[in-house]
């Protein structure tokens, strides 16, 4: 397996990204699913809420972040993948949010991007003091279910499945495919409808 596929942790500045029910059409306006790659869409993320230029997005401060800090029912809304590559190609490599969508936490977590919750007053504090120290190191320790910043730990929330994925790096369901390259050759090879088959 990848070595690099294996996420212990995640670690830099934030981005606070305030309010509840923040859905995947706010995340990647609609008009961009018809992009026929991922490839520019983190420019594109938050782009209609960014319009007055006051945007978490648009304020230098944050613009080196890997982790963003959400409120309830992050991800809401329809099940597009575009949303959590969006914000991977922004930069985002990690979550803390009250909650998360369901279908965006499962398709972050394709991406190997981990999603951990916390409660409301921790990502309350958690939002005030990154707002205050933009520069601020934050970890994300997924092995521990902790985040760490200013000399405070609180304890986060993973399912025991998704955190297992990330840790031995089954979540790269690629990688462990490209991995197995000779296994998929001779079983595709045993096949009569893919003798020519070759990876």
């Amino acid at each position: 397996m990848q070595k690099n596929s294996i996420i212990n942790e995640v670690g830099g500045a934030c981005v606070p990204i305030r309010g509840a029910d923040i859905d995947t059409d706010r995340i990647i306006p609609a008009r961009y699913l018809r992009t026929v790659t991922f490839e520019h869409l983190g420019s594109h993320a938050f782009e209609d809420d960014r319009k007055d230029g006051l945007h978490p997005f648009d304020n230098p401060s944050f613009a080196e972040a890997k982790i963003l800090i959400a409120n309830a029912n992050f991800g809401c809304g329809s099940s597009r993948e575009h949303a959590p590559q969006a914000l991977m190609r922004w930069g985002i490599k990690g979550f803390v949010a009250e909650s998360f969508a369901e279908i965006f936490f499962g398709n972050c977590t394709t991406l190997g991007l981990p999603c951990v919750v916390a409660t409301a007053e921790e990502v309350k504090q958690l939002q005030l003091f990154v707002e205050d120290n933009p520069a601020q190191y934050v970890e994300m320790n997924i092995v521990s279910r902790t985040v760490s910043y200013d000399e405070k730990v609180i304890s986060v929330n993973i399912p025991d499945g998704v955190r297992e994925q990330l840790i031995t790096g089954t979540w790269d369901s690629l990688g462990q495919l490209i991995d197995a390259g000779d296994q998929v050759s001779a079983t595709a090879s045993s096949l009569p409808y893919t003798s020519n088959f070759s990876l």
